[in-house]
């Protein structure tokens, strides 16, 4: 029977065809190893069973037989020995091979026993000294087979020992069978380029001549019979390393099954192995992490969608709660370890990216990919080229933009396989989804090899978004859980039901005794609704504004019974004391009086921390019911059994049916709840325009382009030039029509054509100084040539507004007069974000009290800012102002009070209190200030004149980032650590990003109060992810740095 092809490495071959191997071994019989025989391909014989193995001293090499007392092979070896010790001149490829073939024919019934034999004998060799060389001339063919013959059955034991001996200090591998070992093993991973030499050489110092070069000396005077016993003998007494099988049995089916889903994705093939072309581990990973035991029909209908499988562009929309993350999730895990490509993943909301950058760093520990998160101040521009592992970047809309941007100047963006974003009917919305469209026109504009996977619950004109991304679609009405719809006019419930005439059919009265004080209280019935569910299933009620859902909050704690404080008391007392923690002895007042019956508000106005621990007591069931605002529906998944929307309003604005349907989507919990019930509260006035919202389609997503022209259009012309995308104005106009506006150019107004309007933003742009170049009527169609200038450059790499670009020059050019470093406020201010002063209205008392605390030359910088003290004066006294003050300039600095003040204190809630501004506004100045300050750092790179403010921009935006204590920074890098969890851990004794890495989760609970199970395991796995991040990025300098160059002169 010919002998079958053998895996590469032992450690690869799966463990199936192992077994598969030993059981055609036959019992060893007294004869020689010549006697046994392989069964033959046509079944003669059923194959012996395998003998059971075990790890004793009795049995010390495993499985793996041994022929170490076989007198007929010694024998063999020794007629082999003797033969070619008489002829020292023999050709190195031919003694190899005969040597090999010999061994081969005497063991050919293990593959195991060959490469034991064959190890000791031939070793291969990069060594120029070596005692045996070869003529260069020699063909390196016999190499490469002998060398793959000699490998290819490496017992996992013996690799692992050849590693492990890899990694001491070469003082330590002293040995010639060591130094063989090594030799082999590193030969082996250099594809056998390099001569064979004897593995037991020791004489290095042996003159050689010219002629002789080409012949060598294969046997030295120690007997090789006396080496093979030496080296089986050290094998069987040599300590076996204390590695699990069964992990080797595991890593090697992991290893091969994403060998064969790389293999059947690349044929696209429909049967790609066992979980959808991934490793078996996946869906391990799956359960044992989020509980997913199978997957819903639809998502197995959209996974084997011939468009996926042929990498094509997807949408797909399914209802709120309907898995459409698990989808994506799988997808991005297909292009990670069977495409070998890096993903780029863009959500709306910072939280959210945190979220998704814990939930999946678990997954990237266990399958070997990078996590690494762009928010905020964080990210990397251009990110680290990695040579192994691949990264997934799970980014922001302006962060994704960004990185899209780099990638696309250092001409790696085909390394960005897959591109996924949810939510994206963000493409309708403001400036953040001009920017978004932004992003993905250049991504389809650039690279044909990327693929985009859009996901969202509320699109209505799809055949838009299908003609701009070129992309595939696919819907589904699904629902884990069923939803029924309520509105609630005074104390009658209405089924929503559009087989009605008016769309409502009655469905009940609501029964719930009010007295009078109560009736006055409580007029839309919300205690009634509310006390139908809670405490034993949960509960959300969304209000028009933050003040609103406070006092509901307050209301219903107030009138409900004495019972309900007996349900999880000790956890609600746990969770006040947290939140005074987080408060430095503070706790919100309405959050003390509420809490004890398991009732919280949730808004913007709280802080990252406070958030934080009242969505994980929600989760856990602590709370109960949540009072919250629209962000609630469009940030975390806090789903209910029982949503209420308390008016058909966000703020002043009356309802859109996407919100609409956000809002409802949250009632009903996967696996928990049978139905979910949405009741909206409608005031009569309101019936008619609530009939209209519940019944109507979905809103149409526009293009955002024109609309947001400084973040929209012009950022975008002026970034096309910029990377070279578009240089001429007809590449420009080709380059706008494959966008959403082009799209739909139209609706556009007939006042002016695409083309007219693109030619009015390029001549601004040239006005503004950001391109040079020429667009006027006679060369409008020529192919004249824009460039950009280096103003242009910095603002389109810090990702710096246009309205603000040119103002911002100059304030650093004016800083560079006089830039006041007695402390800090000066740099603040420059770093101050230019768009949050329009909702800044100072309080002029406080102002002029800061202004007095300041010392003479802070006082100064006031001065060369543009707030004189006598406007301040007067404004707090009430005086009439005669001069001219810029008052953006005021409010900027009155900001700039607030942050200077929090980055001394680094405690937002006495800096809440000193400035008379809520928490959660405080905390949103000090995510954008941290966020602008990390764009203003990449606009001075650019620019040579500024280059006295990289070093400070750095070091003040980590400031900013993490206001802190500095030895707690380590511990917030990590992704959902927040200040008062990076305390508890400090005082728990975890002070580095290492500590935590190597944290054990069942210690970690035990040390840190209200810290759950799967808390800890997400922190663990976030801060190792961290660590291998930081640990790969170190590598791949040090391997950039020991690179040889390509172009050393005089080396060809």
């Amino acid at each position: 029977m010919a002998e079958p092809k053998l895996a590469v490495c032992r450690k690869n071959r799966s463990s199936s065809e192992r077994k598969r191997r030993r059981a055609l071994v036959q019992p060893v019989a007294a004869s020689s190893p010549m006697a046994r025989k392989r069964p033959s391909s046509d079944g003669e014989g059923p194959p012996a069973e395998a003998p059971f193995s075990n790890d004793s001293e009795e049995d010390m090499f495993g499985d793996y037989d041994s022929f170490y007392g076989n007198d007929s092979l010694i024998a063999q070896v020794a007629d082999i020995e003797h033969k070619y010790l008489q002829d020292k001149n023999i050709d190195v490829k031919a003694a190899g091979e005969i040597v090999l073939g010999n061994l081969q024919s005497g063991v050919h019934q293990k593959e195991q026993d060959n490469f034991s034999a064959s190890q000791n004998v031939v070793v291969l060799k990069s060594d120029k000294e070596g005692a045996c060389q070869m003529c260069d001339s020699d063909p390196a063919d016999g190499n490469q087979e002998l060398a793959e013959s000699v490998l290819d059955d490496l017992p996992s034991s013996q690799l692992l020992c050849f590693e492990k001996m890899d990694e001491l200090p070469s003082a330590s591998r002293t040995s010639p069978i060591s130094e063989g070992r090594n030799e082999c093993v590193n030969s082996f991973s250099d594809k056998i380029r390099d001569p064979l030499s004897y593995a037991g050489a020791e004489h290095r110092d042996r003159p050689t001549d010219s002629s002789s070069r080409s012949k060598c000396v294969l046997f030295k005077s120690e007997s090789l019979k006396d080496h093979l016993k030496s080296a089986m003998t050290g094998n069987a007494r040599a300590q076996t390393l204390q590695v699990s099988k069964t992990k080797q049995l595991k890593e090697a089916v992991l290893s091969e099954e994403i060998f064969v889903a790389r293999k059947a994705i690349e044929s696209s093939s429909l049967d790609i192995g066992p979980f959808y072309g991934l490793p078996s581990k996946v869906k391990e990973l799956f359960r044992q992490l989020r509980g997913i035991e199978t997957l819903y029909e639809w998502q197995h209908d959209c996974l084997m969608l011939e468009s996926l499988q042929q990498r094509k562009n997807l949408i797909y929309s399914l209802p709120t709660s309907g898995g459409k993350t698990l989808v994506a999730e799988i997808i991005i895990l297909q292009e990670l370890l069977c495409r070998q490509k890096d993903v780029l993943m863009i959500l709306p909301y910072v939280a959210i990216v945190q979220e998704k950058v814990r939930g999946l760093s678990s997954f990237g520990i266990e399958l070997g990919f990078l996590v690494e998160e762009y928010a905020g101040s964080k990210g990397r521009f251009p990110p680290i080229k990695r040579r192994i592992k691949k990264s997934l970047y799970i980014a922001t809309i302006e962060k994704g933009h960004a990185l899209v941007n780099s990638l696309i100047e250092t001409e790696r963006i085909n390394d960005l396989g897959l591109v996924v974003v949810d939510e994206l009917h963000m493409l309708g919305a403001g400036s953040r989804g001009a920017v978004l469209e932004i992003t993905l026109a250049k991504i389809l504009y650039t690279s044909k090899k990327t693929q985009i996977v859009g996901m969202s619950a509320t699109l209505n004109n799809v055949g838009d978004l299908q003609k701009f991304l070129q992309a595939e679609y696919y819907t589904n009405n699904f629902r884990p859980v069923e939803l029924k719809e309520y509105i609630k006019i005074r104390d009658t419930i209405y089924a929503v039901d559009s087989k009605t005439q008016n769309g409502f059919a009655f469905s009940r009265l609501l029964n719930f005794k009010y007295s009078s004080n109560l009736e006055k209280a409580d007029p839309d019935h919300i205690i009634a609704l509310v006390t139908e569910v809670i405490p034993k299933y949960s509960c959300l009620i969304f209000c028009p504004t933050k003040k609103n859902s406070e006092n509901v909050a307050s209301m219903v704690s107030k009138y409900l019974k004495k019972e309900f404080r007996a349900h999880k008391e000790k956890e609600k007392q746990d969770l006040i004391k947290n939140l005074k923690s987080i408060g430095n002895g503070t706790v919100c007042p309405v959050l003390k009086q509420t809490i004890p019956f398991g009732i919280a508000y949730h808004h913007s106005g709280l802080t990252n921390d406070e958030r934080k621990s009242i969505e994980e007591a929600y989760s856990a069931g602590v709370l109960c019911l949540l009072a919250c605002t629209a962000t609630l529906a469009a940030g975390v998944n806090l789903p209910a059994r029982r949503v209420i929307l308390r008016a058909p309003y966000v703020g002043n604005d009356f309802l859109k049916k996407s919100q609409y349907k956000q809002m409802t989507g949250r009632a009903g919990r996967a696996g928990i709840d049978s139905a979910g019930e949405s009741i909206l509260i409608v005031q009569e006035k309101d019936k008619h325009l609530v009939q209209d919202l519940v019944h109507s389609p979905l809103e149409n997503c526009y293009s955002n382009l024109l609309l947001e022209l400084t973040k929209g259009m012009q950022s975008l012309l002026l970034s096309l030039v910029g990377l070279k995308i578009a240089v001429t104005h007809e590449e420009v106009d080709n380059f706008m029509c494959c966008t959403l506006l082009g799209v739909q150019q139209q609706l556009l107004s007939k006042e002016k054509s695409f083309s007219e309007i693109i030619k009015d933003g390029l001549e601004n742009l040239i006005e503004k100084g950001l391109l040079k170049g020429g667009i006027s009527e006679k060369d409008h169609n020529s192919k004249s040539t824009l460039t950009i200038t280096p103003l242009g450059k910095a603002t389109y790499k810090g990702s710096i507004d246009l309205a603000y670009c040119n103002i911002l020059y100059r304030e650093l050019k004016k800083g560079l007069e006089g830039l006041v470093l007695e402390s800090n406020l000066h740099l603040l201010y420059l770093s101050t974000p230019y768009d949050m002063t329009s909702t800044c209205s100072p309080d002029w008392m406080i102002y002029l009290r800061q202004f007095n605390q300041l010392s003479a030359a802070e006082q100064k910088v006031a001065d060369i800012v543009g707030v004189p003290e006598s406007f301040i004066t007067k404004m707090a006294s009430g005086q009439a102002i005669r001069k001219n003050v810029d008052n953006a300039v005021v409010n900027r600095f009155y900001l700039t009070f607030v942050l200077y003040t929090l980055l001394k204190e680094t405690n937002i809630w006495s800096v809440s209190e000193k400035f008379n501004l809520s928490r959660g506004y405080v905390q949103n100045l000090l995510n954008s200030a941290a966020s602008f300050a990390s764009c203003l750092l990449h606009f001075c790179e650019e620019l040579e004149e500024f280059w006295v403010y990289k070093a400070l921009l750095m070091e003040l935006t980590k400031q900013l980032t993490y206001c802190v204590k500095t030895e707690l920074i380590p511990l917030m890098e990590v992704a959902g650590v927040l200040e008062a969890r990076a305390k508890q851990l400090y005082n728990a004794g975890y002070k580095t990003l290492a500590h935590l890495a190597n944290a054990n989760p069942e210690t970690l609970v035990r040390m840190i109060e209200h810290l759950s199970r799967r808390q800890a395991k997400q922190i663990i796995s976030s801060a190792k992810m961290l660590l291998s991040e930081k640990a790969e990025a170190l590598q791949e300098e040090v391997e950039e740095l020991l690179k040889v160059p390509t172009d050393i002169p005089g080396i060809h």
